[in-house]
């Protein structure tokens, strides 16, 4: 007999071929408190969700070095109509950037209603990447 893990083996002869089977004990089941879980609050109303997405085709490869500045005014809407600002949901909302496709992390942009600003990095943003910003914001009713 061989302790392996707390585990014994027993060497048995197995009537179908003879030869030695592992034969682990059983399992003992026991069963464990469940903690109920806390009440669900539903709010009196709906949440609405509000989203607005900014679309800029870079037009001249940039050197992204140094940071950049992209004013709100080289973005166009989700309806293909040129804006002026963007609109930033705060407290109650979020934004994403998107560059060519891919998003982007937080720490490495700030978005305000007149301009998209990145930090400085070792990189070019290069001629025709997509540049891409996703506000959402939410309310209720």
């Amino acid at each position: 007999m061989v302790n392996y893990r707390k585990h014994q083996k027993f060497e048995r002869q197995c009537a179908c071929d003879g030869g030695d089977r592992f034969i682990w004990p059983r399992i003992k089941v026991s069963t464990i408190p469940m903690v109920a879980p806390p009440p669900v609050i539903v709010p009196n109303g709906e949440i609405i969700p509000t989203v607005n997405r900014y679309f800029y085709i870079v037009t001249s490869d940039f050197d992204v070095t140094n940071g950049a500045t992209l004013p709100a005014n080289l973005f166009f809407h989700d309806n293909g109509h040129p804006i002026t600002e963007f609109t930033i949901f705060n407290p109650n909302g979020y934004a994403n950037l998107y560059i060519n496709g891919v998003m982007q992390e937080g720490g490495i942009y700030t978005l305000t209603k007149s301009s998209l600003t990145l930090n400085p990095y070792n990189s070019t943003i290069y001629r025709g990447t997509p540049i891409i910003i996703e506000s959402l914001g939410f309310s209720t009713k």
